[in-house]
C-alpha cells in the first residue's frame, strides 16, 4: 500500500517537509527571478512574448502554491488537525495547474525555463503522490487490514533500529 497510512510516521514526515522545504525554495526562486532578473529578460521579447513570459510566471507561482497549500494540509493531517475522511474534500486536494506552451518554452530564457520545469515536475510528483493516498484510502478498510503486509528492507531495518534503542 503506497500511503501515508502504511509508511512509518517518520518517513511520510520527511517526505512532506522535503517536498515542503523544495517546494518553499523553488517559490523564493521564483519569486526573485521573475521580480530582478526577469524584467532584464522579458524586456528583450516584442509584445506578445512578454506577455507569454509574464503568464508562465503567474502559472509557475499558482504550481507552488497549489503544491505548497497540499504539502501545508498533510501537515495539519499529521498533527491531527484534518480527519482521514476529509482528506477527499476538494479544498484539500492539489489544485489545477494549466501546462506550459512547448512554442513559449522554447523561446524563454534558461533561468524562466529551469523554474518552469522545476515546478512542473515537483507538481506532477505530488500529484502522484495524491493519488496514490486517494486510492489507498478509498479501499474499504477490511481490504486494507487483509492486504499482506509486505514491509520493505528499509522499514524492517527501521524497526530493528528503534527496538535496539
Amino acid at each position: 500500500m503506497h500511503t501515508a497510512e502504511s509508511l512509518h510516521p517518520a518517513l511520510f514526515s520527511r517526505l512532506i517537509e522535503g517536498l515542503y522545504i523544495e517546494a518553499l525554495v523553488m517559490a523564493d526562486e521564483a519569486r526573485a527571478y521573475f521580480d530582478r532578473q526577469g524584467t532584464g529578460d522579458k524586456a528583450r521579447y516584442d509584445t506578445m512574448t512578454r506577455l507569454s513570459f509574464t503568464c508562465e510566471s503567474l502559472k509557475v507561482t499558482t504550481r507552488l502554491m497549489h503544491v505548497i497549500a497540499w504539502l501545508m494540509t498533510q501537515k495539519a493531517w499529521q498533527r491531527g488537525e484534518i480527519a482521514t475522511d476529509a482528506l477527499g474534500d476538494p479544498k484539500y486536494r492539489l489544485g489545477p495547474a494549466a501546462e506550459t506552451d512547448m512554442a513559449v518554452m522554447a523561446v524563454m530564457p534558461g533561468g524562466a525555463r529551469q523554474l518552469v520545469e522545476g515546478s512542473q515536475s515537483l507538481y506532477e510528483r505530488v500529484l502522484r503522490l495524491q493519488g496514490r493516498m486517494e486510492a489507498a484510502l478509498s479501499r474499504p478498510r477490511a481490504e486494507q487490514e487483509q492486504a499482506p503486509a509486505s514491509v520493505s528492507p528499509a522499514l524492517e531495518l527501521i524497526g530493528r533500529l528503534e527496538k535496539s534503542f
